[in-house]
């Protein structure tokens, strides 16, 4: 937990703020894998106040860092010792035309659903992708042929750099595959949308059809951080990790699923150690026998 755990008056601080203090949070309670440690949140409820609560922290010593929807985490089992700064949900969507404005701790399927009733799609793709717009836009999730990319116009942030609140253009995201160049400090606040005309009908077949191909493919009922590793150029390395007789393999309650090898799942009461040791056997097997380094796409928080 963070120096801040030992102060008198810091839910009272934040409070003032609009923020909730929630010290010694497990993190295994806010991540879809459910393994992690303690950490020390601050749930900011209006993000007009982001500056202020930097500039607090960073006044006090504090280091930071940010928590989406938890969806592609994994946390050690010590936990981390920083504040972690996470948005509340609640805040509406704005919709004008084919632009859209949706707030960054909205999750990804509620915005698409929200869309399709002003019959507006584009986004389908991505309907069972867990987790927030602000994640999401952060690692340029993509599925079925859809990334954020193809979709995203302007990204209002809190720069990390500036200390300011400023609205940029998505080329200065700086996309790439499961990757932008946001750094670890800018915390993105809303995000603007340029979706298509699509009947609302059409959207919500289009979503039954993928929720399908995920329920036939994905082990969406463990719990799991998506996939663990990024595809290499011209390759899956889902297809990889099956090929060498992985699936199923288990260290403690971790497991790589029998339904999509690129998928490791929390079975029985698994430790982020036994993730750990896990994504390193796969990785050093791989390249060992198909001679490709895998990288990490689930984001590692360590001390």
């Amino acid at each position: 937990m963070s120096i801040l755990a030992q102060e008198h008056g810091v839910s009272e601080r934040f409070a003032a703020w609009s923020a909730e203090w929630l010290p010694g949070e497990s993190l295994s309670r806010h991540t879809s894998l459910g393994v992690g440690g303690p950490a020390d949140i601050v749930r900011v409820r209006d993000a007009r106040h982001v500056p202020e609560l930097v500039a607090y922290l960073e006044a006090h010593e504090v280091p930071w860092r940010i928590l989406g929807g938890g969806s592609n985490l994994l946390v050690a089992d010590e936990g981390v010792p920083d504040v972690v700064l996470q948005l509340a949900r609640g805040e509406e969507i704005e919709i004008a035309g084919n632009r859209v404005i949706v707030p960054a701790a909205t999750t990804l399927g509620t915005a698409i659903m929200e869309c399709a009733k002003r019959n507006l799609g584009g986004m389908e793709g991505l309907v069972g992708v867990p987790g927030t717009l602000g994640g999401a836009l952060r690692m340029n999730a993509g599925a079925y042929g859809t990334e954020m990319v193809d979709v995203v116009r302007a990204v209002t942030l809190f720069n990390g750099e500036t200390r300011q609140v400023e609205t940029v253009k998505a080329h200065h995201v700086g996309f790439k595959y499961r990757h932008t160049n946001l750094s670890s400090h800018d915390l993105v606040l809303s995000v603007t949308l340029e979706l298509l005309d699509r009947p609302q009908s059409e959207v919500l077949e289009r979503v039954k059809e993928f929720n399908r191909n995920r329920r036939a493919s994905q082990p969406l009922q463990e719990e799991s951080a998506g996939c663990m590793f990024k595809n290499p150029p011209g390759q899956s390395a889902g297809k990889m990790i099956a090929s060498l007789g992985l699936k199923g393999t288990r260290l403690g309650g971790a497991v790589v699923s029998e339904r999509h090898a690129n998928f490791i799942v929390n079975r029985d009461r698994a430790t982020a150690a036994d993730v750990l040791k896990l994504l390193d056997l796969v990785r050093e097997r791989v390249l060992k026998d198909c001679g490709v380094e895998l990288e990490e796409e689930v984001v590692v928080w360590k001390e």
